[in-house]
């Protein structure tokens, strides 16, 4: 089958800044691409700023929206990742800030595997605990920190790209770095 110049199939391998110029120029299955390409680290990163999947896919949805509407906005001296993460962001901090979060969910744990060293059930419990105390100290941070802590340690985002998504300096993306990092090395403490 020959596919069509507008198929998704054919914009997959295209860099992030011609498939978003073609979507502000009207062309839905390049933001289809995007779409695809970046929504699971988006997801992810809405789970654990906000907790649960069903907040996070509500958030991350409205940031697509958002971001389709605003295409014609989008500078492209940073890259178009940078710029989703920061509406995503944004959208969590606003939905954050209409409720107080409950403790990060647990099902974004992995299971340990049958044969694990982990599955002895005294570790096992052992390990649900810290599990539980870890998501309450993250949902105890100040959200700026929260968010640099999850931007840098579970995104793996550079400092350089949290200072753009979160419209700081790279020495404030450090300083709340630093206090998320003694904050929860201080809450983890007796699990050492």
């Amino acid at each position: 089958m020959i596919e069509s110049p507008a198929s998704p199939r054919l914009g997959c391998d295209l860099p992030d800044g011609l498939l978003a110029v073609r979507a502000a120029e009207g062309d839905e299955d390049s933001f289809a691409v995007l779409v695809r390409r970046h929504s699971r680290s988006l997801l992810a990163l809405a789970r654990y700023l906000l907790g649960n999947a069903q907040d996070a896919e509500e958030a991350v949805q409205d940031a697509f929206v958002s971001a389709w509407r605003r295409l014609p906005e989008y500078r492209h001296g940073a890259e178009f990742r940078t710029w989703m993460y920061r509406i995503t962001v944004n959208r969590c901090l606003t939905m954050m800030r209409r409720r107080r979060p409950p403790p990060i969910s647990l099902d974004i744990v992995v299971e340990p595997a049958a044969g694990d060293a982990w599955s002895q059930p005294a570790r096992s419990a052992e390990q649900d605990a810290a599990t539980v105390a870890l998501a309450c100290a993250l949902a105890e941070l100040d959200a700026r920190q929260r968010v640099c802590w999850i931007l840098r340690e579970v995104q793996g985002l550079p400092y350089k790209e949290i200072a753009h998504v979160t419209q700081t300096s790279e020495q404030t993306v450090r300083g709340r770095l630093f206090r998320a990092r003694r904050s929860l090395q201080e809450a983890m403490s007796p699990w050492r």
